[in-house]
């Protein structure tokens, strides 16, 4: 991983793009069907403008995208690190900016959702690395981490209990590829799933194969704390994971606690 975040690490390369001749209509529906809310406008291979659902519902009404688009654009050059993109769509009050490579040709588009989910992917290695010297202080051993998507089937749980509102939001982070990856720990061939039971739940019930975890390596064959926890819990397959229905996450009731308490002041 490098140390600073680029835009061309986190843009969707396949890019949707629309044409001046193409009929406002055609625009409402690939928005409908894509769930995008704007799209770069080429001609001749050159990025020319952008249509959004602002042009769309705000300006004075046209058939075609020639007469709607947005032809002052901002674009990001590839190289450009996350942080300044960040900076620049706060400041211009917009939501993507197509990419660009030195030669000019579009290469991809950056959105908040992709500046959102690279600082959750970043805060993870922190958490990350922090687990992997624990493990090898404690059980004095050396370690190696990779990145990699671990079949959630041979993934052992060893948490109890999820919470059913925090499982929906997690859903809803996997469906918009904002979901930061799990912890697992990898001894001999078991893959023990250290952090991300909801993540990985929610992932298992939107059928989902693989999912994409930082894993610690253990060379030496030993038991983990953890899995000597579960083993006495019965926890060994996510049917064993209660998911409680009628609690919140304790830190979204203690938040709400607080703001409850804080209002009769």
């Amino acid at each position: 991983m490098t140390s600073t975040a680029l835009v061309k690490d986190y843009m969707t390369k396949k890019v949707i793009t629309v044409t001046p001749d193409t009929p406002a209509g055609e625009v409402i529906e690939l928005m409908k069907l894509t769930g995008h809310d704007g799209f770069p406008v080429k001609t001749n291979g050159e990025v020319i403008g952008m249509v959004t659902a602002f042009d769309l519902l705000l300006k004075p009404w046209s058939d075609l995208v020639e007469g709607l688009m947005t032809t002052d654009v901002v674009v990001a050059d590839k190289e450009m690190s996350i942080n300044d993109a960040a900076r620049v769509m706060f400041r211009m009050g917009i939501s993507r900016m197509p990419v660009m490579d030195k030669e000019g040709k579009l290469v991809g588009i950056i959105t908040n959702t992709d500046i959102v989910r690279s600082h959750i992917e970043r805060s993870t290695p922190t958490k990350v690395n922090y687990f992997k010297k624990t493990l090898e202080q404690l059980y004095g051993i050396k370690t190696k981490l990779v990145r990699m998507k671990v079949p959630i089937n041979k993934l052992r749980p060893t948490q109890n209990k999820i919470y059913a509102d925090e499982l929906q939001g997690r859903t809803y982070e996997i469906q918009r590829g904002l979901a930061e990856p799990t912890i697992v720990v990898k001894v001999d061939n078991r893959y023990v799933l250290v952090d991300g039971h909801h993540r990985t739940v929610a992932a298992l019930k939107l059928g989902y194969e693989t999912i994409d975890s930082y894993v610690i390596e253990i060379d030496e064959d030993l038991k983990l704390g953890i899995e000597k926890t579960a083993d006495k819990e019965g926890i060994f397959t996510y049917e064993d994971i209660d998911v409680i229905d009628d609690a919140q996450h304790p830190l979204i009731a203690l938040t709400e606690t607080l703001r409850k308490e804080e209002s009769r002041k």
